[in-house]
Formats: structure tokens, C-alpha cells, sequence
């Protein structure tokens, strides 16, 4: 199962891009969003920046995540 997570792209060169969270860097590609800027917090699946998120939104859905990860540990 592959889950698209909330990345914060740190630096962009043509359509390969480092994105991170936490302290947790990838490389991911940026062809499928419009003007992708260092600092824009996109949703990554499968390695490819698939939507651009706001700020408020993208730490919400790691938070959320979060929970359900913290629930599953606790099983």
C-alpha cells in the first residue's frame, strides 16, 4: 500500500526537487504541479509532487497522520 504524503520542497532544480519533513529529506520530481517554489508544501506519492498544499492543511494531515500512526503502535 502507498500512502501521499505532505512534503515541504527545500530546493528545486528543473523537475527534480528535495523535499522534507521532520528531518526526513527526499528527492521527488515536480513535473505535475503548475510553478513549484522552494517552501511550497506539496502532496508526494510514488517520488512525484502531485498537489500543492497550504501550509494549514499540510500540518493538519501530518498531525492526523500522526494519530493514526500513534494508535497503530499502540495496538
Amino acid at each position: 500500500m502507498c500512502l501521499a504524503v505532505p512534503l515541504k520542497i527545500t530546493e528545486i532544480n528543473g523537475n527534480d526537487a528535495l523535499a522534507e519533513i521532520e528531518g526526513v529529506k527526499r528527492k521527488i520530481r515536480v513535473d505535475f504541479i503548475e510553478n513549484p517554489s522552494v517552501g511550497d508544501y506539496v502532496i508526494v506519492h510514488a517520488g512525484f509532487a502531485i498537489e500543492k498544499l497550504e501550509e494549514e492543511h499540510a500540518l493538519e494531515n501530518l498531525k492526523l497522520i500522526k494519530e493514526v500512526t500513534d494508535a497503530l503502535e499502540s495496538i
